[in-house]
């Protein structure tokens, strides 16, 4: 199943698939949406891929008023998991980055309302909290004896519509192609690092990423992750906080 913003495009994507593939509308920068796609989804969810993902745009709020990159990459997936949760037989798959490494949660200002707002930083904040909901995930998972297990993966330096120009500054945009054409692996193989996550016989709360040079390309394996991502007191925290915003609790303890 694809569950996409636009249905066109979710349409055109199974259309080059095989087999049966069911396209479903899910909005992560909204909660009702959300709420929406969980009750009509009944059937058992073997594996969950939270690959939601926005980068580095101007002040933008979700439908709830949390700022998008928050809302959309951390909020919206918390949410849509948690919702599930007890529908998911296997593994749940969040997809980061490589920016949590520059990452911090500002629990002060988690939705950049009070200073000035810096698009890499709030991204950088989303990429480092996927990791750290991963992690208590799989805490509250192994702690209330479930078989399912959270893992997280990152695509590396990949060719993504993420990266796409935006025509407005043409000296910036040859530079970014030349750079990409240089460094990025295609599309196709910046989703292996989270087919491997997903089906793979690895750990629970492990990460894989591309195993080239600064995990920027090349086959998947496990890679590490900075200190940050590894703090399990700011891990239950975060996920306390993102009950609070979201209006929905755990069914793990």
């Amino acid at each position: 199943m694809l569950a996409v913003r636009d249905l066109e495009k979710g349409r055109e994507a199974a259309a080059t698939m095989t087999g049966h593939v069911e396209v479903r509308r899910l909005d992560l920068a909204d909660l009702s949406s959300i709420r929406a796609f969980a009750d009509d989804l009944t059937d058992p969810v073997d594996v969950l891929i939270n690959n939601a993902g926005v980068m580095i745009p101007p002040l933008t709020r979700t439908a709830d008023g949390f700022e998008l990159q928050f809302g959309t990459n951390h909020l919206g997936h918390f949410a849509l998991t948690n919702l599930l949760l007890s529908q998911v037989r296997e593994r749940v798959v969040t997809v980061s980055s490589n920016a949590h490494k520059v990452g911090s949660i500002d629990f002060d200002d988690l939705n950049s309302e009070r200073k000035p707002y810096r698009a890499m930083s709030a991204y950088a904040q989303s990429k480092l909290a996927n990791l750290l909901f991963t992690a208590e995930l799989q805490r509250r998972l192994t702690a209330a004896g479930s078989p399912v297990i959270a893992t997280a993966a990152h695509p590396g330096f990949a060719t993504t519509n993420l990266l796409k120009s935006d025509g407005r500054r043409r000296v910036r945009d040859l530079a970014q192609k030349a750079v990409t054409g240089l460094l990025a692996q295609s599309d196709e193989d910046g989703a292996l690092p989270t087919l491997y996550a997903a089906v793979a016989d690895v750990p629970g709360d492990s990460y894989a990423g591309p195993s080239g040079f600064l995990e920027g390309r090349g086959a998947p394996k496990l890679v590490g992750r900075s200190t940050k991502a590894r703090d399990g007191e700011v891990a239950r925290r975060l996920w306390e906080t993102s009950e609070k915003l979201t209006g929905i609790r755990s069914l793990t303890a």
